[in-house]
């Protein structure tokens, strides 16, 4: 009996260790969020080291549409998403009859939305009869109609509505030709139409500088904040309010001046 003691506490002092290894792993909490490349994804990796000490390890799922993310976020494949508006989401909802929702207070930063081409200088310069490319989404759709409004290229009817269309248009001087086409594809096009009003994380990935390049940009006071989102039995998650947390730091608001050097501006 004496001679088993030393293997009985070496198996002892195993399993403690095991124990405590086991629930060292069980503190840390796995937190899933799709995100677009630019920049959403890049700020999620920022705050990465940050959220890892808070006991949650972060897994960024990059995503280059606006619709995957939200399904996958309806169907449980994520936790949490980060790359929209209010507007979009309102408008996504109930089209597709989804459910997710804003995490509160979770605004982080602006995306001005542009207008830009290859052909022209100055938006005085075109033409008529123009090909003006907008995004085919409603929420984009109306927000690229109204920067137009704003600048005078065209009249709407209902210039504070968030998802007005081509039929809202009252006046057209020039006869402009809009052509709807798939947010990220509207870079590819540039070639190809006169205008194109394109989301600065696409104008971004497709190396144009909205504060250089854009011939149109929305000011940094755009309603069109970009916040994380989730599901309703989550959205007060205690890892979602660690992320809150983390991309409201005036790091993150350094990281944001330093790298988008005005492209995009802090919404918190």
């Amino acid at each position: 009996m004496i001679q088993r003691f030393p293997t009985l506490l070496r198996a002892a002092l195993a399993a403690s260790i095991l124990a405590a290894s086991a629930a060292g792993a069980l503190a840390q909490t796995t937190l899933t969020v799709g995100a677009s490349p630019v920049p959403h994804a890049e700020l999620l990796e920022f705050v990465k080291p940050a959220l890892k000490k808070e006991g949650i390890d972060l897994n960024v799922k990059i995503f280059t549409d606006y619709v995957q993310p939200n399904l996958a976020t309806e169907d449980k494949q994520l936790d949490a998403n980060f790359f929209q508006n209010r507007p979009y989401l309102t408008a996504f909802n109930k089209e597709r009859k989804t459910h997710v929702v804003e995490v509160p207070n979770s605004n982080v930063h602006v995306e001005p939305f542009g207008a830009y081409s290859l052909k022209i200088k100055d938006i005085k310069d075109l033409r008529n009869g123009a090909t003006v490319a907008i995004p085919n989404d409603a929420s984009n759709g109306g927000r690229a109609l109204l920067l137009l409004a704003k600048a005078g290229v065209i009249k709407l009817k209902g210039a504070n509505n968030w998802f007005v269309t081509e039929r809202d248009i009252a006046e057209n001087p020039k006869k402009l030709k809009f052509t709807p086409v798939e947010a990220a594809q509207l870079p590819r096009l540039l070639p190809d139409v006169d205008l194109a009003l394109i989301n600065t994380n696409y104008a971004l990935e497709a190396k144009l500088v909205p504060t250089r390049d854009a011939l149109l940009i929305e000011s940094a006071d755009s309603p069109y904040a970009n916040f994380l989102a989730a599901r309703p039995d989550n959205v007060n998650s205690p890892a979602i309010q660690k992320l809150v947390a983390a991309l409201h730091t005036p790091e993150v608001k350094k990281f944001i001046a330093d790298k988008y050097k005005g492209a995009i501006v802090p919404a918190f």
